[in-house]
């Protein structure tokens, strides 16, 4: 009653510092109402997608839909972590690896299909997790994906004034200077960074249909700069280097580092797939759902894999693994030989358009997991908004845009890749989870506990596995630990399959193999996330942190004001299925 009295006149928790102040002594009242508060699909659809005003047009088909999957995931990532993950861990095996981290991106891709055809809002995960597990794991998953987006975005951009100096042969210290008053990592300015992302928030306040064919413009012409370099590798490279290394002290074959190289490979390379992620943000602007989503979500996915999988033979026909440059493996293999330098440049300028492929389609997904972060009042609804005239968010966009551009500007590329990777895992994590939930426990007033009991239980024998995997020592004991934990996964989902039935069965398109496949994809996201490094996990734990006090100190009392007051939105008429199936 406490939200009731607050909003008396129509004033919320916010209009002075005495109300505000009163209001935060109910936040254990408010939170334990508010953190666990589910909302459901068809006010996903219908109530909270009315706080935007103006609807987002559906102008996408599954051919767009397959350019910004591709366009998202296929940036300049790949040629860096290629080189690296085949020199420190894989060696030639690094194909397996990338074979690997396919069928892991092509599982979570699956629990992202399904949700995305049931429910095609522009949430992505934050609704997903949000209709399943309530506001503020919603809430705490998805802040973590937009700040991971936002850096990421910010060190793609900077690395896109490297490869562009590359591509034209000129230093990348011409391109910025150093401001000496600033401190070290912070000082060096990066104007073209800058106009890039200020010149894509631009792009995409215009409108998504546009997007589309300048990501599917920009797309094609990288895609032909791979098939360039693929063709390259095979034609220059001799199949010797693919079991034989430059020194003869070096592990030789084609697994030289054994099975433990090929999944610690799998783990680093894993990261030139995240992107796909952001093509479910934008199901709440295709035309057809229940068709084109499936085919555009896992088809680029599968794509990406064949062209990551060809990509890795044909630098690993080029050189020994021992002689490759982790930093730009591709580069470095024509650099030096006669005749073949101006290969570099080409693959300078590949590495470039992929750059802002992937600029392209992140920076259309943050706005669109900001958008409706902000349609759940979380934080200020003025983030919800959708421009009438060009039915995109625009205030998302533009303030995320000018966020990321600022962090471009003075932040080293070191600093940033420091921060990224481990909340997009967490969120793959948590979405496979979801869906599980999601199948097996009915709708109502009913006990969730089965259910919650089973993926504690199976995340924490996931997570026994990876510990093993890490920090034994090799031997028959840690073969036999690793053994008894698989056994007792497999387990511990063979009861929960048998003993508890399935209460939700999807009507339109749904995840094959259910509970195996989200259980391997919470496996291999555990696995992965064991794979990361400390300094990780530090920015993950400090932006937690944050993410919380925002919650504490606004978020909930928000959502309070909201819930009390009823402008969630106005209900309208209309049933999501026929909304869903018609084209």
């Amino acid at each position: 009653m406490e939200v009731q009295s607050s909003n008396n006149g129509g004033h919320s928790s916010f209009s002075s510092l005495r109300v505000y102040l009163n209001s935060l002594s109910s936040t254990p009242s408010r939170l334990a109402r508010r953190a666990v508060s589910v909302s459901t699909s068809s006010d996903e659809m219908s109530r909270v997608r009315a706080v935007s005003g103006e609807h987002m047009r559906r102008t996408l088909r599954w051919h767009d839909l397959i350019g910004l999957g591709i366009g998202g995931m296929v940036g300049a990532g790949v040629f860096v972590t290629t080189g690296r993950a085949s020199r420190l861990y894989a060696g030639p095996s690094i194909v397996v690896s990338y074979a690997i981290a396919g069928l892991c991106a092509l599982l979570s891709a699956f629990c992202y299909t399904e949700f995305a055809v049931h429910l095609p809002v522009a949430g992505g995960a934050f609704s997903y997790i949000r209709i399943t597990f309530g506001e503020f794991p919603a809430f705490f998953t998805g802040a973590n994906l937009v700040l991971d987006y936002v850096m990421s975005n910010a060190a793609v951009s900077r690395s896109f004034t490297a490869y562009l100096g590359t591509a034209f042969g000129i230093s990348t210290h011409k391109w910025r200077f150093v401001v000496s008053a600033l401190p070290a990592g912070f000082n060096e300015i990066d104007p073209v960074a800058v106009v890039v992302v200020l010149a894509i928030t631009v792009i995409i306040c215009c409108s998504t249909r546009e997007s589309s064919k300048v990501n599917m413009i920009m797309t094609a012409f990288h895609i032909a700069f791979i098939a360039f370099v693929i063709v390259m590798g095979f034609l220059r490279g001799d199949s010797k280097n693919l079991t034989s290394p430059a020194k003869p002290e070096h592990p030789s074959g084609f697994f030289p580092f054994g099975a433990a190289g090929v999944f610690n490979g799998a783990a680093m390379v894993y990261l030139s797939y995240i992107g796909y992620d952001a093509v479910s943000t934008m199901a709440e602007e295709v035309k057809n759902p229940v068709k084109d989503i499936p085919v555009g979500v896992s088809g680029s996915v599968a794509i990406v894999t064949v062209l990551y999988c060809l990509m890795a033979v044909s630098m690993s026909m080029l050189l020994p693994y021992d002689l490759i440059d982790p930093e730009a493996p591709f580069s470095a293999a024509f650099r030096g030989s006669n005749g073949w330098e101006w290969v570099t440049k080409v693959v300078g300028i590949g590495a470039s358009f992929g750059i802002l492929t992937s600029l392209l389609v992140a920076m259309l997904g943050q706005a669109r997991y900001m958008c409706v972060i902000g349609r759940s009042r979380v934080v200020p609804v003025w983030f919800a908004k959708i421009h009438h005239r060009t039915s995109t968010p625009v205030n998302a966009s533009s303030f995320l845009g000018i966020f990321t551009a600022v962090l471009a500007l003075f932040t080293d590329l070191n600093i940033l890749l420091n921060l990224v990777s481990i909340g997009t895992l967490f969120v793959f994590y948590m979405v496979a989870n979801a869906l599980i939930f999601k199948r097996y426990v009915p709708v109502g007033p009913t006990k969730p506990w089965p259910t919650l009991t089973f993926l504690t239980l199976f995340s924490t024998i996931s997570l026994v596995f990876t510990l093993i995997w890490q920090l034994a020592p090799q031997g028959k004991v840690k073969a036999f630990m690793l053994g008894a934990s698989a056994v007792v996964a497999i387990a511990i989902v063979l009861i929960f399959h048998f003993v508890v039935p399935q209460a939700n069965k999807p009507e339109l398109w749904g995840v094959p193999f259910m509970p195996w496949t989200p259980c391997v994809s919470i496996f291999l996201n555990i696995f992965l996330l064991g794979s990361l490094d400390a300094p990780s996990y530090v920015r993950f734990g400090f932006f937690s942190g944050l993410i919380v006090l925002v919650y504490l100190f606004y978020g909930v009392h928000a959502s309070s004001d909201a819930e009390a007051n009823g402008s969630f939105g106005v209900k309208e008429d209309g049933q999501v299925l026929k909304e869903l199936t018609e084209v």
